[in-house]
């Protein structure tokens, strides 16, 4: 099948320089080991480092101790045997390593059964043309609180509906991946990477505060607003920008096995009603609980919103059953589900996915736990500290530098929380420091962590779409789709960082219980 859309194929290329500098990006990030390896050769750069440095007496004032700061060495016999005798509890207690799990298990359920994919396919089902890209950008950006779901599901689908729209099929993809993974970040639904992110940072601020707890939603509100304005960015690269260079691509693939959108059919429509029905009155008796004065869910002094609420931490195991029993009860009415096997079937299919993240997680486990241990990341903290307190730049400039600065670690290590485990220890307690608060450098990472995730051919779905796209126009390369992306990723690194800045200087709520300047 051979289709031209519109111009002539002429200049649809991406430039020789584009692809040379990609090509260089590629080479070296095929260099970098392996995350979780890479956190093990960290881990004994720490243990060697902290012999070095424990020699040394030093001038800062620990806040912790108000005492000079020192560097324990982790090469003695004491530090090496407390090490491997605390290697199960360090790995059990990594919060992010529960809080991922236990919340996989409730979206594999809703996955497995189905009703993710019908919840979805009812929304662009409802959509107008008009509204066709706002809404697929829409629905990408919820596709988050399904894990994986968005890149498998709604980059292929996009395609399906822009084609059936009379558009290019590549502009639905742009569209999907764009929503996806360039706006990560931007949900109004509570995912499992807020509790994740959460942790990471609430490690790396104890290393200067110990007694300090973060709320798992400190960025709640401020990723939620993020959503609109990812819809709005988003809509306006695509009609101005993506589209229009869209049209000289010629459509030549073939599409025999491109799988074809197809109406929900009668079972899958009850079957998702009653599933949205469970999710309705899940909703109405957790609000009915929580109502009164004396509710279970609040804390000692009567709020919702503290950490020490019930509520605040059960929220986890609430994403958990907000996705198990709807998918339950989906799968029983739309005949997907025939017994209780069919359930932990689903669970252990999504835990058979978690298997690289635990490898990572373990390695970074005991690579976050020794460098608390050591005191360096305490030590950087309050020399860089110093080091920006002395060249005396705003804080909003500091802010920029941490965007940027993930950004450019994101073009070579694509794991949200592998890169957040490496960067926390030093960016979150050095920020303190300064005044700015955990709440706010998360904010600022994950703006940095999104936009350049669709530019970058490291990430792990990346050849995925590059092979979506070869469905529809077979000469399609990384240059091709980086080129594609690139408007939307630069536009997005841009308008967001802008944002965040706004959002400050208007003072905002980040999330619950966040704040944007810290105290000591």
């Amino acid at each position: 099948m051979s289709e031209r859309l519109d111009a002539p194929q002429e200049g649809h290329h991406a430039s020789s320089l584009m692809t040379r500098l990609l090509d260089s990006v590629e080479r070296i990030g095929n260099r970098l080991p392996d995350p979780a390896l890479l956190f093990f050769l960290l881990l004994l750069a720490v243990w060697v480092l902290s012999a070095l440095m424990a020699q040394f007496t030093y001038s800062h004032i620990d806040p912790r101790s108000d005492a000079p700061i020192e560097v324990a060495n982790l090469l003695t016999a004491d530090s090496l045997t407390s090490f491997l005798s605390g290697m199960v509890k360090t790995f059990v207690n990594f919060h992010p390593l529960g809080v991922v799990l236990l919340a996989m298990l409730g979206i594999g359920v809703a996955d497995h059964t189905g009703f993710i994919r019908a919840g979805l396919r009812a929304l662009l089902e409802l959509t107008s043309p008009r509204l066709l890209t706002p809404m697929l950008l829409l629905i990408a950006i919820i596709s988050h609180s399904a894990a994986d779901a968005g890149y498998v599901l709604v980059i292929p689908l996009g395609a399906v509906i822009f084609q059936a729209a009379g558009r290019h099929p590549l502009t639905g993809i742009a569209v999907a991946f764009a929503g996806v993974s360039g706006g990560f970040s931007a949900n109004f639904i509570p995912s499992a990477i807020d509790p994740m992110l959460q942790g990471i940072s609430q490690a790396g601020a104890q290393l200067i505060d110990p007694g300090l707890v973060l709320n798992p939603l400190n960025n709640w509100f401020f990723t939620s607003a993020s959503t609109l304005l990812i819809v709005g960015v988003g809509w306006w690269v695509t009609d101005r920008l993506v589209e229009p260079r869209m049209v000289q691509e010629v459509v030549d693939g073939d599409l025999a096995d491109v799988p074809r959108l197809e109406s929900l059919s009668a079972a899958e429509r009850r079957g998702l009603q009653a599933g949205l029905l469970t999710m309705a009155i899940g909703g109405l008796a957790l609000a009915a609980s929580a109502w009164p004065a004396s509710s279970a869910w609040r804390a000692v002094e009567g709020g919702l919103a503290a950490s020490s609420a019930p509520l605040m931490r059960s929220i986890v195991p609430l994403i958990f059953l907000f996705f198990l029993l709807p998918g339950v009860v989906y799968g029983c009415v739309a005949g997907t589900v025939k017994n209780h096997r069919d359930i932990v079937a689903g669970m252990s299919q999504a835990m058979s996915g978690m298997g690289y993240y635990i490898v990572m997680a373990f390695f970074a486990a005991l690579f976050i736990a020794e460098f608390g241990r050591s005191n360096l990341g305490a030590l950087f903290a309050l020399q860089g500290a110093a080091w920006l307190k002395a060249a005396a730049l705003p804080g909003g400039i500091t802010v920029i530098s941490v965007v940027l600065i993930t950004g450019l670690v994101n073009l070579f290590v694509g794991s949200a929380s592998a890169k957040w485990a490496l960067l926390a220890p030093i960016l979150v307690p050095m920020l303190m420091q300064l005044g700015i608060s955990p709440d706010l450098t998360q904010a600022a990472y994950r703006v940095g962590d999104s936009s350049t995730n669709i530019i970058t051919p490291l990430m792990p779905y990346f050849p995925l779409v590059v092979v979506f796209c070869q469905r529809y126009v077979s000469s399609t390369g990384i240059g091709t789709v980086v080129a594609m992306m690139l408007p939307y990723a630069v536009s997005f690194l841009v308008t967001w960082t802008g944002f965040l800045l706004l959002y400050w200087a208007v003072g905002l709520p980040l999330g619950l219980q966040a704040s944007y300047g810290y105290g000591g």
